[in-house]
Order: C-alpha cells, then structure tokens, then sequence
C-alpha cells in the first residue's frame, strides 16, 4: 500500500546522528518511512520505538525485533518509554503532517476534496469528530478555532455562517460544510479550505496539546548530546517548536539562572529552518510547507 513518502527523510535521519546502539523514537510512525531508514543504520543493540494512534499504521509496522510499535498517540511518550523500561534516548524524531494516506482515504474525512463524514480524527476510538465542532461549539469558540488554527481572516463570519446553517440543520458531511462555507469564502478557493480544514483537524485531535506535552517530555527523556528532531508544516506549530527548542518554553522568553547566564535547554543545530528542496517538492508537493528543525541537549550545566 503507498501510504505515504516520507518528507525530508534523509535530512531528519541524518540529523539524528544515530549511534549503531543508541535507542530512538519515532514519535509519529505512520506509514514507518523514517523508521526504516532509522533502522537501516543501526545495530544489532540498537532499539527504535514507534508511536502511532493510527489504526491504519498497524498494517506497516515492520518484522524486526529491534523495533516496539506503541499504538498511543505521542503525547503519552513518557508512559510507555518507562512502560518499556527505557529511563533515556538518543534520539526523538517528529513529524507532525498529516500522511498522505489519510488525506486519501475519502471516508477519514481530512481533505476537502471528497464527500464523506466530516470525521477527521487520528484517533479513530475517540468521541470527537469535526462535526462535533461544526455543530455544537459557541460563535466565540468557532471562530477562536478559525482563527488560530488556520488563520483564516473571516473567522468570525465564517464561524456565524456556520452557526445559521446548523439552525436549520446539523453539517455532518463534508460536502455539507462546503455549501454552508462557499458564500463567505475570500481569497483563493483551495487555499480558503485548506485552512479551514486544517483548523478543525487541529481542534479535534488537540495537536497542540499533544505538542506541548511532547515536547516537554522530550527534554526530559534526552540524554545529554541527545538529538529532537521535528518537522512542522504550519506556522502555529513551528513556532511552538522553534521557541522551545531556543529557550525551552512556548512564548520564547529568555530565562536567566542566578548569574544572569542564559538558560538553553538545547543546542541549535539548525540556526535556520531546513527546507525540502525544489527536486523534493516537485516529486511530493505536500512538502512544500515543511520545516525542519533540530535541537541536541545540553550537557548538565551548560
């Protein structure tokens, strides 16, 4: 099954700078594109962990023992790494895009391009869908949504389109919300959408709560020297990372020990976000808005 083409694959493995019998993460397996080629250059004691909530990603997890697949969304990392006796890793790699394979599949209900249930969870045992959000959120909160996560700049008369439509009816099916939406669409059609859509992904599966608590955890579970690597594809997300990578909290604020020394968690690897290349982008264009961004621990009193 093509599932899906891993982005900056060789980039984001390179940048882990994996040791044969280091011990890694793969906090977003997927279709297990970057877990292969994580496991292609390690040892026999080497070990790679696997988080997905994907149902869907069982059907890809790969006959090696040196690999342990963890069906639970990364938010829940620490859990199962000490469920997993494991105390510290080498490396932890992410990348938050939604796979192709989801965007695919009609009936998951992600893209805007077919008419299914207006669904779009990760987590397909969860309650929430996007129809829940459609329908039941307050103007207030819908447009709060609108306008955050997708940066639409009618959120709020899209999020009063909405609520006049569901009056009359619930807006259940994708096909549904487009009716309601097309009036108040500005700007180019598919770019209008894209954000819309990816707004209400990003309330139903609460991405960036997940985020947050990944990324804490993560510093956590570094060894010293150890390597996050993290790929984004919108802006909320990137500069959630890229201010927790630089000074370890989400707003980007310098914080200062006793002696006015600057606190840095991390070592910046990457001053600059990477970016696919052009080669890249042509042969998979939902890469085009990837960004890589890399961080190493710092060593205890630096």
């Amino acid at each position: 099954m093509a599932y899906h083409e891993p982005v900056l694959a060789s980039e984001s493995v390179e940048a882990l700078a994996i040791r044969p019998g280091g011990t890694y993460v793969d906090a977003t397996f997927g279709g297990g594109g970057h877990s292969r080629l994580i496991l292609e250059k390690l040892g026999e004691e080497g070990r790679l962990l696997g988080f997905d909530q994907d149902e869907d990603a069982l059907a890809n997890v790969p006959e090696d023992e040196r690999f342990t697949f963890v069906h639970h969304n990364f938010r829940f990392l620490k859990r199962f790494l000490r469920l997993h006796r494991i105390r510290e890793v080498d490396g932890i790699l992410a990348d938050l895009g939604v796979s192709s394979h989801q965007l695919d599949v009609a009936e998951r209900g992600f893209s805007y391009r077919f008419d299914a249930a207006l669904d779009m969870r990760m987590n397909q045992q969860q309650e929430k869908t996007a129809a829940t959000v459609v329908n039941t959120y307050e103007p207030a909160a819908l447009q709060e949504v609108f306008s955050r996560y997708g940066e639409v700049r009618n959120a709020r008369t899209l999020a009063q389109r909405l609520l006049q439509e569901r009056e009359h009816r619930p807006i259940e099916t994708i096909g549904a919300f487009l009716a309601a939406v097309e009036p108040v669409i500005r700007g180019h059609r598919a770019r209008y959408l894209s954000q819309a859509f990816q707004a209400l992904r990003i309330e139903v599966n609460d991405e960036m709560g997940a985020l947050q608590e990944f990324l804490e955890q993560s510093l956590e579970l570094l060894r010293p020297q150890g390597r996050l690597v993290v790929i984004t594809y919108h802006s909320v997300e990137d500069r959630m990372v890229k201010n927790y990578l630089k000074a370890g909290n989400f707003e980007g604020r310098q914080e200062k020990d006793f002696y006015g020394n600057i606190l840095r968690p991390f070592r910046l690897i990457t001053r600059k976000a990477v970016v696919p290349s052009e080669e890249e982008v042509k042969r998979n264009p939902r890469a085009r808005s990837a960004k890589l961004r890399v961080g190493e621990k710092a060593e205890a009193g630096q």
